[in-house]
């Protein structure tokens, strides 16, 4: 792979002109999970070095859900964005030629897994999901993995009196928004617990290497010692960045390329993109997201 990125980079300028011929512009759509400034704030520097290697405008969206972006790589109106699995099994379920996976974030120990993390106020007195009878539970997105899918159904999974339904053990399950909004509506007391994504590695403290948490905690919104963690889920596998199947050839080598170099080129950039510390992203193919796809499937049943 490296030699392929070394390649790409010698022909980039004798490339760039041919592709601002194949297509116009290059759109990235950036998932929920924080406001949508900080979203596109965090991403402008792949957009900068996007239209550099493609010698096209590159136009960054940031959707107020999950679905917009789903919907926007399904209409062909997104050239290529970051999912979370249970986004990506949307997709594919929706069209499965509408976007192929192609790289993938790599934690610190080399592996893509990551957790849903469930949280509450340390002084709120909930230590575990038995703590939760009768309390207000929050939730991301419907289209989250780790902010709905895998706790929806692991969750039930961890006690026989344990339900997803609304005023049944749980006094209320309600969507927040997204994992910033959970977060941030844990931390004010408006939850009593809440649901959101870290790579469960590192120090509690700086919400782990990666993830919402860390995230939070960079931007200056929780302190990690108010909370505690009172759940974590079995790993997850990362979710994909996806590129639009249509797209030239030789445009998808190009940004496959360039994000999986970018580690050795940009670490900074890198941190913004990948919501933390990581070794950059390496290859994944479709097969990594089955079993989340059959898991998807399971829910619309």
């Amino acid at each position: 792979m490296k030699k392929l990125i070394a390649a790409l980079a010698a022909t980039t300028a004798m490339t760039a002109p041919v592709m601002a011929q194949e297509i116009e512009e290059f759109r990235i759509g950036i998932l929920g999970g924080e406001n949508a400034q900080d979203r596109l704030s965090s991403h402008e520097c792949l957009k900068n070095y996007t239209e550099e290697a493609l010698g096209v405008e590159t136009k960054l969206f940031a959707p107020a859900d999950y679905a917009g972006v789903i919907q926007g790589l399904v209409g062909g109106t997104l050239d290529m964005a970051w999912l979370g699995a249970s986004g990506y099994a949307a997709t594919y379920l929706q069209d499965p030629e509408a976007v192929e996976p192609v790289l993938v974030k790599i934690n610190l120990d080399g592996s893509y897994g990551y957790h849903s993390i469930g949280f509450a106020r340390k002084d709120s007195g909930i230590e575990s999901l038995e703590d939760m009878e009768g309390k207000v539970f929050g939730f991301g997105d419907p289209n989250s993995t780790s902010g709905y899918l895998i706790p929806s159904i692991e969750i039930p999974q961890s006690s026989d009196d344990i339900t997803m339904e609304s005023g049944d053990y749980f006094g209320e399950v309600k969507f927040t928004g997204g994992h910033e909004q959970t977060i941030v509506a844990v931390n004010n007391g408006d939850i009593d617990a809440g649901v959101t994504w870290a790579d469960g590695q590192g120090n509690w403290e700086d919400g782990y290497n990666s993830g919402a948490l860390r995230k939070a905690v960079d931007a200056g919104l929780v302190d990690m010692n108010d909370l505690v963690e009172i759940w974590k889920s079995n790993p997850i596998p990362e979710g994909p960045i996806v590129l639009r199947k249509s797209l030239p050839a030789d445009v998808k080598e190009t940004m496959v390329a360039l994000v999986d170099g970018m580690y050795d080129k940009d670490k900074d950039c890198t941190y913004s993109i990948s919501a933390g510390e990581s070794l950059g992203f390496d290859p994944i193919t479709h097969d990594a997201y089955l079993s989340i796809i059959e898991a998807r499937k399971s829910k619309s049943q």
